[in-house]
């Protein structure tokens, strides 16, 4: 029997170095692999590419060591697309894997309306479980 696995979404490095402690406690109690992706996106007009790349590889790479260190069997992928939400939702179905887990980042309803609200869009987009961890939590699962 394959393990289950759990595709968590990251969006920056701090997000990533939060995530650590909850995810391999969860993982650790679900027994499942976990695949960690990472949307780059260009944060403001005058961002290059290379910076949004830069970017998201520190974040997949500091959530997948940090897993790695705990025992934990993860893997990190860069995915390009302009529609966060399906970029995830699609990698989901493709590594099938049984939970989607967002960190939040804590931005405000103004924020989530002008650039994009991730979490929203997926819930409603998905057939797979979703878990969010409040950008302001510290603790296990």
């Amino acid at each position: 029997m394959s393990k289950s696995k759990i595709l968590v979404a990251v969006s920056s490095p701090w997000a990533s170095e939060k995530l650590v402690g909850p995810v391999a406690d969860l993982a650790s109690r679900l027994g499942s692999q976990v695949i960690i992706a990472h949307v780059a996106t260009l944060q403001d007009e005058d961002e290059h590419e290379s910076d949004a790349t830069n970017r998201g590889e520190q974040t997949l790479k500091l959530l997948t060591e940090g897993l790695q260190a705990q025992g934990i069997t993860a893997e990190g992928i860069m995915l390009f697309s302009d529609d966060t939400s399906k970029a995830i939702l699609n990698t989901a179905h493709a590594r099938n894997c049984t939970l989607i887990l967002l960190g939040l980042t804590g931005k405000g309803v103004l924020k989530r309306l002008i650039i994009g609200d991730v979490p929203g869009n997926l819930i409603r987009q998905t057939d797979l479980p979703v878990m969010l961890l409040p950008a302001n939590w510290n603790g296990n699962i």
